[in-house]
């Protein structure tokens, strides 16, 4: 999915949200029961967040707009003006507080288990049934750290989403995870195999109205939160129960007697195919852009040192500052680049960039700094007595670099060169973090919305496999073209000379 610029605009409200954690908000692939169009793409978001997003959209006289994100972009999406709030299910937590505003709360839920049914702890009725257990919550939440509340319990590593603990429970990594009670309703409804643990009053978390409730957050000192409340305390309980009735009703349902697999395909085979496409195109352009780099910087470092002692410091400092490059964007990963260089840009220098711009851009100048040296050893490879025999012969630095080492060093680089295109393929996934819905990301939503998550994963399993596949046998036969026969002889007689153009003509 190609996500284009969101323009600042005084009549667009745009609302940022995960799209994938139902029945708060998730993807599907029409507008069917009011859901509202990603920016973007062509699918769909829907749910409880929807359905507030559009009656403040409404109230505030301006139009919805679905910035569809990975639940740690939400915070920075916001913080550096990507989107105007988020509606994601989210609490206002005392750290929270420190960086976004809230409005007053738009929904609140009590806090619960979610077991496997079949399990050890299917049968609980208080934490102190837990003691023992394993026992996890989504990153950067107040759920996981109610999870001290438990005695004796095995508190698990958070995870990033909900998908990615459905699979832990699902897989017996984990015994349960901390969750509300909407998204329980819904884990049980859709998957047979969990169970929701709804304990009663005095058995269960001890919590604070903050920590339970679900509000909308805004950027530090926004005008519009008066407004938002406003138009909050116009909705009254009677409607927003009904709201989260019809959520839960509607929300993607995954009870079927068809083959999983066959039916993911046939359901969302679009989604896989623009998320694939997008991998491709980010890969393929980075890696290009990349090799271009490296082949300019590594040739830069060929040149010999100039006399001049101006051109001499200037060659020097060029040097560094190459260096620093490289070691920097060795020495980090690249989704710490991709949240410094998309939301950090916007922050400190007021560059909206778009998601798929900078996501070409941070793909390109890491392998960039990866090719360089490897260009470097490429050149390295040459034999040293070529570059003397082209100056004994007359050639300039840059005539014996272009017309005699780049050809010998494209061809040594070309297998690093297909490994680094292969390793792009596989590290976008990654850029879900600056909202790019690649392949894995779209994975994500899918497995989110259908609790399918061995099926889910498995077919995008497939197609990283295949595109990895289809990309080593293409660079394989260009080598080998590259290669030519290997039937001659560098010092032949004219015998041998004679059959080998008598092979040739065969």
């Amino acid at each position: 999915m190609l996500t284009p610029k969101v323009e600042a605009s005084e009549d667009k409200f745009v609302v940022g949200m995960e799209a994938g954690y139902p029945p708060f908000n998730w993807t599907q692939q029409n507008n069917a029961d009011g859901a509202v169009k990603i920016q973007g793409g062509s699918e769909y978001a829907n749910g409880y967040d929807v359905m507030i997003a559009k009656r403040v959209a409404e109230g505030l006289g301006k139009e919805l707009v679905i910035y569809k994100t990975s639940w740690d972009g939400l915070a920075p999406a916001l913080t550096s003006g990507k989107v105007d709030a988020i509606i994601a299910g989210m609490s206002p937590t005392e750290e929270r507080k420190k960086t976004i505003d809230f409005t007053n709360d738009y929904y609140h839920s009590n806090l619960v288990l979610v077991v496997a049914k079949d399990g050890k702890y299917a049968n609980a009725k208080s934490l102190k049934d837990f003691e023992g257990a394993k026992v996890t919550a989504q990153l950067n939440t107040f759920h996981y750290s109610v999870i001290d509340q438990i005695e004796g319990v095995s508190k698990q590593t958070a995870m990033d989403d909900f998908s990615a603990m459905r699979v832990a429970l699902q897989s017996g990594k984990i015994d349960a995870y901390v969750s509300e009670k909407p998204e329980g309703i819904t884990a049980q409804k859709v998957n047979p195999n969990f169970k929701m643990i709804d304990f009663k009053d005095g058995q269960g978390f001890k919590t604070n109205r903050d920590d339970t409730s679900v509000s909308i957050g805004v950027k530090k000192g926004s005008q519009d939160i008066t407004k938002i409340n406003d138009i909050l305390a116009g909705i009254t309980q009677t409607e927003r129960d009904n709201f989260m009735d019809i959520a839960i009703s509607e929300q993607p349902d995954s009870q079927s007697n068809e083959n999983w697999v066959v039916k993911i395909v046939k359901e969302n085979w679009q989604m896989f195919l623009k998320g694939a496409g997008v991998t491709l195109l980010i890969s393929l352009i980075g890696t290009i852009v990349g090799t271009f780099i490296g082949l300019g910087i590594g040739l830069f470092r060929t040149i010999p040192t100039p006399k001049n002692m101006v051109n001499k410091v200037l060659f020097k400092l060029l040097n560094t500052l190459f260096s620093i490059y490289i070691e920097i964007f060795r020495g980090t990963p690249m989704i710490v680049q991709a949240m410094v260089i998309y939301y950090g840009s916007s922050q400190a220098f007021g560059i909206d960039m778009n998601p798929l711009a900078a996501a070409l851009f941070i793909v390109s100048i890491n392998t960039g700094a990866y090719m360089t040296e490897i260009v470097r050893g490429g050149i390295f490879s040459v034999d040293k007595g070529q570059f003397e025999a082209a100056s004994a012969i007359g050639m300039t630095h840059g005539q014996t670099m272009v017309n005699v080492v780049i050809p010998q060093v494209f061809r040594n680089i070309l297998p690093a060169m297909g490994n680094e295109f292969v390793i792009n393929i596989k590290d976008t996934s990654v850029l879900n973090v600056i909202a790019v819905t690649e392949l894995f990301f779209q994975a994500k939503t899918v497995a989110g919305s259908n609790f399918r998550f061995f099926d889910t994963f498995f077919v995008v399993c497939v197609i990283y496999f295949v595109m990895t596949f289809t990309v080593t046998r293409i660079l394989r036969f260009v080598e080998k073209r590259m290669d030519g026969t290997g039937e001659y002889a560098p010092y032949a007689n004219q015998m041998q000379t004679a059959i080998l153009e008598r092979k040739d003509d065969k």
